[in-house]
């Protein structure tokens, strides 16, 4: 069981919404906060990305452009970030959030030095506003930001208990990987996530663990190397 001196959480904006569908299920969030908690107090260093799902999901419209989507969409992951860590807050965490552009004094702006001392000093950190650019995922974001901060692992908190050989949904024969390599990941086309995140994991050497949000403790576990879900290897 591997170890994890610090690591990038992604949690979707569809987990922080739970049954809500839009919004956000405070008692879910606080769950999380109680689980980061332990692991913060363990001496895990944690940084953290949230998706924007529960406020936008891409281009809703022809009426809108591409980039301007994606950047309502990166709006909603600074809510998101400010809404999570204020609830981290409440349960005991020093927070920060931080940001690729100014947001006023709502966030931080990024940089490695200013995460790095964060990190260090046991405060959780929130990357807010993706790459700061169109065309590139929160997948994409969390890759950069975890080779940027040299994460040991990224941990994808999912409504799915893992990576299957396909749609457990739509099939009912789909198999559950244990260990999978991001290669084979995508040759295989799995889309756990988007092809150039996977391309930044394989040339920054990240691994990846793919496990069920609300399974009980998932994330604690997680933090601790406890992964009941899929390690996706990129050895």
């Amino acid at each position: 069981m591997e170890k994890y001196r610090r690591v990038m959480l992604k949690l979707s904006g569809e987990a922080l919404a739970g049954k809500n569908g839009r919004g956000y299920d405070e008692a879910v969030v606080k769950g999380i906060a109680e689980q980061v908690r332990t692991s913060v107090l363990a001496g895990v260093e944690i940084g953290i990305v949230t998706g924007g799902g529960n406020y936008w999901r891409g281009r809703t419209s022809e009426a809108i452009s591409r980039p301007k989507a994606d950047q309502i969409g990166m709006l909603a992951t600074v809510m998101n970030c400010i809404y999570v860590s204020e609830i981290f807050r409440t349960e005991g965490m020093k927070t920060a959030v931080l940001s690729p552009f100014q947001c006023g004094g709502m966030t931080e702006l990024f940089s490695v030095d200013r995460a790095d001392q964060y990190l260090k000093s046991g405060t959780v950190v929130f990357f807010a506003g993706g790459t700061g650019h169109p065309f590139f995922s929160t997948d994409t974001g969390t890759a950069l930001m975890a080779a940027e901060i040299g994460a040991d692992v990224i941990l994808l908190a999912k409504s799915i208990d893992g990576v299957y050989t396909a749609d457990p949904k739509l099939d009912p024969g789909a198999r559950r990987y244990d260990r999978i390599s991001m290669q084979e990941m995508v040759e295989k086309k799995l889309g756990v996530i988007d092809l150039t995140a996977s391309v930044l994991c394989m040339e920054n050497r990240i691994p990846l663990a793919v496990f069920d949000l609300n399974q009980k403790n998932s994330i604690a576990d997680a933090m601790q190397g406890k992964i009941n879900g899929t390690v996706v290897t990129v050895d």
